[in-house]
């Protein structure tokens, strides 16, 4: 299956507003910005200048640097939240079948084309330009000779100067012997190894994932787990199984397809997975370059069908470094809008680079610029052919509220939602202003905990195309003595007008539950 383009471009008015000057938002793009928080974004102040610019959910790689580490940062983004008055989901990234190399010493190590290097599992030998020893001893079974394998630092760049390229010349024992195919220089005390279209035989969710999810994990009860190396429906099943037995069932998993393995068994794994992150990273290592575009297409395009979020990752690299990203990266995050995806993930860009902010928000106005010429009329013809005829209820009404809104030209759709579930049906169709989703505790919800940190299913809303959560209530002191219904919407018109997105006379779309019903209403704003 291809996916098609979604673009739409409006000939000649688009064009030339290209050099028109660009009209101030007042609102965030509805594409999501996911910022791995790490030592260029560990304080409060940068943390808040993240969420201030678009940033939507936090990233936490406890792959690197302590669990208490961690928890600082976690704390000071707390701090932050609470400071702009706005929910942070937190998404916690596994480790999965990573082999790394330890450099004990710290010192670069350069590798010089035309050279040979052996890869070992004998960690005691010290790390040098003849010998890189590994922590897995079952490398030279699972490769052979011819096969690539690709060594570069935590989150890898691709670059050739920092990264390298070695060819499987054949194997003695436990040992690999490499041919060097490219002149690099490996700094830090850390770095991957990547065997391209290659079986490794450690499992998905590794021990120290489980020991990391099973305390810190647990203790401060995180939205989102990314199953990094996803290779089949049954790693989801298994950490579905692992958090229900830790007190975490509802936290959501996005599953991270970053091999080819993961790319085999995609459909099965969209299915059982909450969400999508392509890790573009080690996929573009085990895929020829050429075909990267294509299985990012597709899957994005399934997600979309299937209703389920979608993120990229690895879009401006160059902003680790750089204040502005190159061409080719501003026309990659447009794109990969274009293509229907939910969010972008930024990683070493706001982890390590020098501009954490400033990618957040160059991101963030790339993504809302190409939303003004996102298809959504395919899409949405696209979706409705996909669910079939007759349409489950809440499909048909979840649509119906969509195609009204746009009809409209409503400013907002605000939905009532226990689960967040009634508003990622109405972001399924991909609506072209934001949803605004009052969540209202269930019965039994501890009143300080939901009115201090929101609950779970409402910070998982951020990773939503165009989702924005607001905390209900039921409590008759807050409510004012209104009806549900009644305090709902004047909660979501009052946050809408104090973020710009509801003018006077706007027309508002309203989806809710009533009973076993769902119904769609139109409001229009007071004067």
């Amino acid at each position: 299956m291809q996916g098609a383009s979604h673009m739409l471009l409006e000939e000649p008015l688009r064009l030339a507003s290209v050099l028109a000057p660009a009209k101030p938002k007042v609102f965030p793009s509805l594409t999501k910005i996911v910022g791995t928080l790490g030592p260029k974004s560990h304080s409060v102040e940068v943390i808040q200048e993240c969420l201030t610019a678009g940033m939507s959910v936090a990233r936490f790689d406890l792959s690197w640097m302590d669990a208490a580490y961690h928890q600082d940062t976690l704390n000071n983004l707390r701090k932050a939240a609470q400071n702009v008055k706005k929910l942070c989901p937190v998404m916690l990234d596994t480790l999965g079948p990573e082999i790394q190399v330890h450099n004990s010493t710290g010192e670069p190590i350069e590798l010089k084309a035309g050279n040979h290097v052996i890869i070992t599992p004998d960690i005691s030998k010290a790390p040098s330009a003849e010998i890189l020893p590994i922590k897995f001893a079952d490398l030279a079974k699972a490769v052979k000779k011819g096969d690539t394998l690709f060594m570069g630092q935590y989150l890898f760049t691709g670059s050739e100067t920092t990264s390298v390229w070695l060819e499987v010349v054949g194997t003695s024992g436990e040992n690999v012997n490499c041919l060097v195919k490219n002149t690099a220089t490996l700094a830090g005390h850390l770095f991957t190894l990547h065997a391209s279209q290659v079986h490794i035989s450690l499992p998905t969710l590794s021990e120290y994932d489980k020991q990391v999810i099973s305390t810190w994990g647990s203790r401060n009860s995180v939205d989102i787990i990314s199953l990094s190396h996803t290779r089949s429906a049954e790693d989801v099943r298994e950490l579905k199984t692992f958090l229900q037995s830790h007190d975490l069932p509802d936290t959501q998993i996005y599953a991270k397809i970053e091999n080819s393995e993961g790319l085999d068994h995609f459909d099965e794994i969209l299915k059982e997975a909450d969400g999508i992150i392509i890790s573009r990273g080690d996929l573009g290592i085990d895929l020829p370059p050429e075909n990267v575009f294509m299985f990012q297409k597709t899957a994005i395009y399934k997600c979309n069908l299937e209703g389920k979020p979608v993120i990229v990752t690895r879009v401006v690299d160059s902003m680790i470094d750089n204040l502005r990203p190159t061409r080719a990266e501003a026309t990659d995050v447009a794109n990969a809008v274009l293509d229907g995806s939910d969010g972008i993930l930024l990683g070493a860009e706001t982890l390590r680079g020098l501009y954490p902010v400033d990618a957040v928000s160059t991101v963030g106005r790339i993504c809302a610029e190409a939303e003004t010429v996102y298809n959504q009329p395919l899409l949405f013809k696209k979706v409705m052919w996909h669910v079939g005829d007759p349409m489950p209820h809440e499909e048909s009404v979840a649509s119906a509220a969509v195609g009204s809104a746009i009809k409209v030209k409503a400013a907002a759709i605000v939905v009532f939602t226990f689960s967040g579930r009634a508003a990622r049906l109405v972001s399924k169709y991909r609506p072209t202003m934001p949803v605004l989703a009052v969540i209202f505790p269930r019965e039994g919800s501890d009143p300080s905990k939901w009115r201090s940190y929101g609950t779970t299913q409402a910070r998982q809303c951020f990773a939503v195309r165009g989702v924005y959560p607001l905390m209900g209530s039921t409590d008759e002191a807050e409510t004012g003595g209104l009806t549900k219904e009644e305090y709902g919407i004047k909660l979501a018109l009052n946050y809408g007008r104090s973020v710009g997105i509801v003018k006077p006379f706007d027309r508002v779309i309203i989806f809710e539950k009533i009973g076993d019903s769902s119904v769609v209403k139109i409001v229009e704003c007071e004067g």
